[in-house]
């Protein structure tokens, strides 16, 4: 069977080209998909500071809720200063050390901040006896010993144009810049800013902070480490505490580590369903083209004695020699394909750019597993109908197609399009990204609904043509109409894979834009204030910041503005479910400078446990006013929040409001992150803010809202890795098109040569083969507008109050031209490639 299958091959090189280029692009996407996931839950930052200890004990900064995936919890999680002299006492340990880190960054003789060699300002000032968990550190000068003095890494001191025994200019948790004397240089970049021990816990300024700190750091004798750690993980037991070694410890130096690796599983979980769905779909066409230009042979092979079992067998065994041959550099572009994407994710600041990839051999495996068995599953599929009818019928069928298309299959396709219809009415009733969601799947069911009908659908179009184009049309034309009459099936998979590109790239491209337009709406709506004051370089806000700005002439309202993450604890269906996002800290002052829509309650109640929540969630979630919510916030400490009021633009400020008060001490600075500001409206207020902004090294003063209008200039990086996967996909989408069409076309030959010995010239056949070209295009292009229609006018009503979603409006022209050029092609260069062969030796061949 093996020995036959590979001969079978050889004499259809063509149509499974078709095949080999969906399984390698398959394989790519999948492996992609599998190296991002395997890296969010495996990779791990460099050890950075922390690579001289051999053991870091931390507080996990992760959430797990009861069979989910844990959540990541991006503010500071703090452990007890007393297990610094407790695990110090260990057999084995050399040092042990309470690393504690706070803002602080440096001013240059000019008055601007000095970049911090870190990465995070936030994070950016330690003791000098965090020094000791440094690797190989040389050290210029000496420890600073007083409240006056300061050592600085290497990098840092280059970038300020300092040296041992210079004076500089620091900010410590933005207090005002004071002068300090450099003691010594570390020659660590990245190291920080270091300050005597003392002084530090001094200058940390968080309450509490003198019995915590942000982790310990143990350095071992040469050998003890595995000893050491196993005795730390007894003596910690229960406490919920991580005893971490080797790559682990580089997660724990910044609390946001954990957040970026748990970005990429949300992100391979949001592309695997989509990749995989649409892998399946070409995976299913290119076979099935290829398998019924095989009807005639199989069909003979039933003749001669055969089984139904024997004839699945051997198209499952032929697609499975060409799926080996081309699944393994399909594997090999996959995981270039996710370092591609790494880069993208680093160049836009969603991950840090020193994560490194996990490239482990699980993608690759589950790659070939899947591919695999999605081309037996398919071939098997495919040959069904001429593995089951008689012989007779199927010999005698082998050069046509079913005179109706199966009506079982019509009525299915028809029911997945009311389904995808019916779905596209979420975003109606859910103002939200998970409804937005809904538009994008709506229109790919639809499409595969489209496949599904296909077959009746263009009869009946070819049935119509053939009827209008009976008298007075040309040749060409008759045999085109006729040709899509006859051939529906082969005629329906072309059709209906042309028209899933364009639902994919109009439903997930206008989706994103109009998502992205609607946040814009309630930002720029909600927001009264013109301007925004804010202190990326230092970590935060000087806590006389806002009493400095209300006082300054032509102010009217200010009020501090912050973001942090929650985890919500709700029942959904009976079942416990728990979801992270994205949450505003506001004080009861901010009406002044922002309108939240709201529709019940009132945000001057924002104090002490209290919360808002937007009106979506206030219906799904039951939390009305008056309602008692359970929260984790984003250091893990469980909080039972009283709703004090409803608001309507969810879009523009999330889903979750948190009193001042609520969030104070559970972040990882106890900082301000900006100001809002409305003024008179007078230039003189803005001068006034401007000279304010200016005497204070590090503030920076801008406009409220982003100058964005929904559009794509200055979209969040979430969008711009959604339209690099539309793209990606979209390029395995035409290839996959490209080639099946192709395959189709070079499966014609005897067609054209029976049409040539009849009198037609090569000159009538091409037109006929761009009559038909034509008219695949136009069903194709029609029929993905109408999938597209119903859910982006759902879509635009339900997130814009108008009838069509926002976006460019060169996409669909765009679309068309491609699609379009594509169908043309593909059709027109195999044509003439087959015109070149005898028709005599065309049909012998066959």
């Amino acid at each position: 069977m093996f020995r036959l299958a590979i001969q079978m091959v050889g004499h259809r090189v063509t149509a499974l080209i078709a095949v080999a280029c969906a399984v390698l692009g398959g394989a790519a996407l999948i492996t992609a998909t599998g190296v991002l996931a395997e890296s969010g839950l495996r990779s791990h930052l460099p050890a950075g500071r922390l690579a001289g200890a051999s053991v870091v004990v931390a507080a996990d900064q992760e959430f797990h809720p009861a069979g989910d995936l844990a959540l990541a919890l991006p503010e500071r999680r703090r452990i007890p200063a007393q297990l610094v002299g407790e695990l110090g006492q260990l057999p084995g340990v050399t040092a042990s050390v309470g690393d504690i880190s706070f803002p602080a960054a440096l001013v240059d003789a000019r008055g601007r901040v000095v970049a911090s060699s870190s990465g995070d300002p936030q994070v950016s000032g330690h003791g000098w006896s965090s020094t000791k968990l440094l690797a190989d550190t040389h050290v210029e000068g000496s420890a600073p010993t007083g409240s006056g003095e300061v050592a600085v890494d290497s990098a840092t001191a280059a970038a300020a144009g300092i040296k041992p025994g210079d004076r500089v200019q620091v900010v410590v948790n933005s207090r005002p810049a004071s002068g300090y004397r450099v003691s010594a240089v570390v020659n660590t970049p990245g190291a920080g800013v270091y300050f005597a021990d003392k002084t530090a816990v001094g200058m940390s300024g968080l309450a509490g902070r003198a019995d915590r700190v942000d982790l310990v750091g143990l350095r071992t004798t040469p050998g003890a480490e595995a000893r050491v750690a196993a005795e730390v993980r007894t003596k910690l037991k229960g406490t919920g505490l991580l005893t971490l070694t080797g790559a682990e410890r580089g997660d724990t130096a910044a609390p946001g580590a954990g957040a970026s690796r748990s970005l990429l599983v949300l992100l391979a979980g949001s592309l695997s369903g989509i990749v995989l769905l649409i892998t399946g779909f070409v995976m299913a066409s290119a076979l099935a083209v290829a398998i019924g230009g095989q009807r005639r042979d199989l069909a003979l092979m039933r003749a001669v004695g055969a089984t139904p079992q024997q004839i699945r067998r051997l198209a499952a065994a032929q697609s499975t020699v060409v799926a080996a041959v081309a699944v393994a550099p399909g594997v090999g572009l996959g995981y270039l394909l996710a370092g591609q994407f790494r880069g993208l994710l680093a160049d836009r600041g969603v991950i840090p750019a020193e994560l490194p990839l996990t490239l482990g051999p699980l993608p690759a495996l589950a790659a070939v597993v899947l591919m695999l068995l999605a081309v037996q599953v398919s071939a098997r599929c495919s040959a069904w109908r001429t593995s089951r009818m008689p012989a007779t019928e199927a010999v005698a069928e082998s050069r046509s197609e079913p005179r109706d298309p199966s009506r079982a299959r019509t009525r299915i396709g028809v029911a997945v399009m009311v389904v995808a219809t019916a779905m596209s009415a979420l975003p109606l009733f859910s103002r939200t990204v998970i409804g937005a969601t809904a538009t994008s799947l709506a229109g790919i069911i639809g499409a595969i609904g489209l496949a599904l009908t296909g077959p009746a659908l263009v009869r009946g179009i070819g049935g119509a043509a053939a009827r209008a184009t009976r008298s007075g049309a040309s040749a060409p034309t008759w045999l085109a109409m006729a040709n899509l009459r006859a051939y529906a099936l082969r005629n329906a998979g072309i059709v209906s894979t042309l028209a899933m590109a364009v639902v994919f790239v109009l439903t997930y491209t206008f989706t994103q834009t109009t998502v992205l337009a609607a946040t814009a709406q309630d930002t720029s709506t909600g927001t009264l204030a013109q301007l925004r004051l804010s202190a990326p370089a230092l970590g935060g806000l000087p806590a006389d910041t806002l009493a400095a700005v209300r006082k300054t002439a032509g102010v009217k309202a200010a009020a501090s503005v912050g973001t942090t993450t929650v985890v919500w604890e709700y029942q959904q269906f009976g079942d416990p479910v728990a979801e992270s996002g994205s949450a505003t800290i506001l004080t009861p002052d901010a009406a002044g400078v922002l309108d939240l829509d709201v529709r019940d309650g009132s945000p001057s109640r924002l104090s002490g446990a209290t919360v808002a929540v937007s009106s979506d969630v206030a219906r799904t979630r039951s939390a009305t006013v008056g309602h008692t919510v359970d929260l984790v916030l984003g250091d893990g400490t469980r909080v039972a929040a009283k709703v004090v009021a409803v608001y309507g633009r969810g879009l523009g400020f999330g889903t979750v409001v948190l009193s001042h008060d609520l969030a104070a001490g559970h972040t990882t600075t106890a900082l301000d992150q900006s100001l809002l500001i409305r003024t008179d409206g007078s230039a003189k207020a803005r001068q006034n803010l401007t000279a304010l902004a200016a005497a204070r090294p590090g503030l920076t003063l801008g406009p409220a809202n982003s100058p964005s209008t929904g559009g794509l200039e200055d979209a969040p990086p979430e969008v711009w890795i959604n339209l690099a996967t539309i793209i990606v996909l979209l390029v395995y989408l035409l290839l996959s098109i490209a080639n099946k069409l192709v395959a189709a076309t070079a499966q014609r030959r005897v067609e054209l040569g029976a049409l040539r010995l009849n009198g037609t010239t090569p000159r009538q056949i091409r037109a006929m083969m761009r009559r038909e070209a034509a008219v695949t295009a136009a069903t194709a292009l029609t029929t993905a507008l109408l999938l597209s229609a119903i859910p982006l006018a759902l879509l635009g009503q339900g997130f814009l109050g108008r009838p069509w979603p926002a976006g460019p409006v060169w996409l669909l022209p765009g679309l068309a031209l491609m699609v379009t050029v594509t169908a043309f092609l593909t059709i027109e260069l195999p044509t003439r490639q087959a015109l070149r062969t005898p028709p005599a030796d065309a049909i012998r061949a066959q």
